[in-house]
């Protein structure tokens, strides 16, 4: 359930995450003189996301292995599904905007500062860098993937679960770079409707995932020799 779950949560959430990572994209210094060099500077820019998101990974994955072998696994999962639910039912019911700590907003405007001076330079390695930057940016889905990770509880898997939920994102992120506002806006629309729904569902199917009852692919039973294994 979880490497399809992750893999999902990427390709529908990427239609959400067009009001942070699309004006990126749009704005990749990308060498224009062939497809060639197009096409490659776009795929260094999402290796680079994809690095951070497996960098996350493995460290909220080994956040959670820690947590397992405490025997806290199956209440992982049930606090990773009702974070997703409340992620999308608590703002209903409170309207007020979460303000930031003054260091976390010191931190992110240190990391849009550096996107900024980066997306001005035109290299192969630059556009890596800003793949890595765009990572390290606040995104709902990316933390819901960084949640779903957490409940893995190895480092590896962790890092796994990240990777797919990167390619998820990669078909609309690169299409965004490469063809720019040639992008269906409509389809968009259509499907950030749809994805608070989708964030239950998933958010419900890691809370019967962590009632272990038993259930094959609804609610199996965690495997406890899964929390056994070092990950490096």
């Amino acid at each position: 359930m979880e490497y399809w779950t992750a893999i999902t949560i990427g390709l529908i959430g990427s239609f959400h995450c067009i009001g942070m990572c699309g004006p990126i994209a749009f704005a990749l210094p990308l060498d224009r003189t062939s497809t060639n060099t197009k096409v490659t500077g776009s795929l260094l820019y999402n290796i680079g996301r994809l690095t951070t998101y497996f960098s996350l990974g493995v460290l909220f994955g080994l956040l959670g292995y820690g947590f397992a072998l405490a025997g806290f696994q199956q209440w992982i999962s049930i606090a990773v599904g009702a974070i997703m639910v409340l992620s999308v039912i608590w703002p209903k019911i409170n309207h007020r905007t979460p303000s930031l700590t003054p260091r976390f907003s010191l931190w992110l405007g240190q990391v849009k500062g550096q996107l900024g001076k980066r997306l001005g330079k035109q290299s192969n390695s630059n556009l890596f860098a800003i793949g890595l930057l765009n990572g390290l940016l606040p995104c709902g889905l990316v933390y819901m993937a960084i949640a779903g990770a957490t409940a893995m509880a190895t480092a590896l898997h962790g890092g796994f679960f990240m990777i797919l939920f990167g390619l998820g994102t990669v078909p609309l992120m690169l299409a965004m770079s490469l063809f720019g506002n040639q992008v269906k806006s409509t389809l968009t629309q259509k499907v950030r409707h749809f994805i608070p729904i989708f964030i239950v569902l998933i958010g419900v199917m890691f809370i019967l995932r962590g009632m272990n009852l038993g259930v094959p692919f609804v609610s199996p039973k965690i495997d406890k020799q899964r929390t056994e294994m070092i990950c490096h």
